[in-house]
C-alpha cells in the first residue's frame, strides 16, 4: 500500500494551469499564492480553492486543506477516490493527511515542496517540512496514485511567477 506512480496527461497539464491561476487570484486578494481544485475522473472541474491563511486568519487554511473538507462534505467517498486533486505545489504533511483522509485517489502536482522551501527560505509565514507527500503516503494504508512534479518548463516559469518577490 502507498504511492502508485502515475503518469501525466495533457488534460493534467490544462488543470494545473488552471490551478496556477487560482494561485494568482489567492495572491491578488492577500493571500499566499497557492492553489488547488479538485477535478472528476473525466477531468471536470468540481471546486477550486486558494489559501484561506492570510485571509481568514486560519494557519491551517492552506488551498488543499481547505478543499479537501469541503469536497469531503459534499461528495462521497467512494466518488473522491475517482477523483484528482491538482496543486500548484506539492502538499505539505498536513495537506496529504487531509488527501488521505477524504479519499482522494489521485494527486497531481506543478513543483516541489523542496523547489517552495527554496522560494520561502526562512520566511515565518511557510515554515515548509521536509517531507514528500509520497513518503506520508507510503505510511498509510491506501493506494493513492502520485503524479509531480511535473516537467514541463512553462509550466514550472508559470507558477514560480506568483512565488517570485512574494517571500522577500
Amino acid at each position: 500500500m502507498g504511492t502508485v506512480e502515475g503518469t501525466i496527461t495533457e488534460r493534467d497539464i490544462e488543470l494545473l494551469y488552471e490551478s496556477a491561476e487560482v494561485a494568482t487570484l489567492s495572491r491578488a486578494q492577500g493571500n499566499h499564492p497557492f492553489g488547488a481544485l479538485l477535478a472528476d475522473r473525466e477531468g471536470h472541474i468540481l471546486m477550486t480553492q486558494g489559501n484561506e491563511v492570510v485571509t481568514e486568519h486560519n494557519d491551517c487554511g492552506h488551498a488543499e486543506t481547505a478543499l479537501l473538507f469541503r469536497a469531503s462534505k459534499e461528495y462521497s467517498r467512494d466518488f473522491l477516490s475517482e477523483c484528482t486533486l491538482y496543486t500548484t505545489i506539492e502538499p505539505c504533511v498536513m495537506c496529504t493527511g487531509a488527501l488521505y483522509w477524504a479519499n482522494v485517489g489521485r494527486l497531481v502536482y506543478g513543483l516541489t515542496e523542496h523547489t517552495l522551501l527554496e522560494l520561502t527560505g526562512s520566511n515565518e509565514e511557510n515554515p515548509t517540512f521536509s517531507l514528500p507527500c509520497r513518503s506520508v503516503i507510503d505510511h498509510g494504508q491506501k493506494d493513492i496514485i502520485v503524479v509531480g512534479p511535473v516537467d514541463d518548463k512553462s509550466l514550472r516559469d508559470r507558477i514560480l511567477k506568483d512565488h517570485i518577490g512574494f517571500w522577500d
